[in-house]
């Protein structure tokens, strides 16, 4: 068995507790209950190396030094078998960019390439099902200010993630 201090690294960006409330009720509502192990978030790197969290909090505890973001809930996307929120933050963007570079020698393919910014309210369920949900929200939505507040990072345990650190921006 390896080592649990091995395990993969997730860095998510923090939202306003209005957001965060909006999203999580819609994730709730639509996200397979099997399935559902996580609150609503906004992943920014999926599998950083666990035998560097030391390494990596440091970065991200630099990182977190600035005000909150300005951010916008612009849209919605289909992703196949799911449907999520866009989310359109230059800043938090730049923010990651700079933090890929630093990483850049131990990121996986997923995390090198990763650009845009969503939040997952419905996944792995039937396409015909999702374009339902797309479409339905779609006719009502109506995009909507939000803030990051800061950053968390989080332990792959498989299914459910294990809280780790959360960095509040403070500027």
């Amino acid at each position: 068995m390896a080592d649990p201090d091995d395990r993969p690294l997730v860095l998510t960006a923090l939202l306003d507790d209005d957001t965060q409330g909006r999203l999580d009720d819609l994730r709730e509502r639509h996200f397979p209950p099997e399935r559902n192990h996580l609150a609503a978030h906004l992943t920014l790197f999926h599998a950083l190396p666990g035998d560097a969290a030391t390494e990596v909090a440091a970065d991200v505890l630099a990182a977190a030094e600035r005000v909150p973001l300005p951010a916008r809930v612009d849209g919605l996307r289909l992703l196949g078998r799911g449907v999520a929120y866009t989310v359109a933050c230059p800043d938090l963007v730049a923010l990651r960019r700079g933090l890929a570079s630093r990483w850049a020698a131990r990121l996986s393919r997923q995390d090198t390439g990763k650009s845009d910014l969503h939040v997952t309210v419905q996944n792995k369920v039937d396409p015909a099902v999702a374009r339902a949900l797309h479409d339905d929200l779609a006719a009502a939505f109506t995009p909507w200010t939000a803030t990051v507040t800061g950053l968390a990072l989080w332990r792959y345990a498989g299914g459910p993630w294990e809280p780790g650190p959360r960095f509040t921006f403070s500027r």
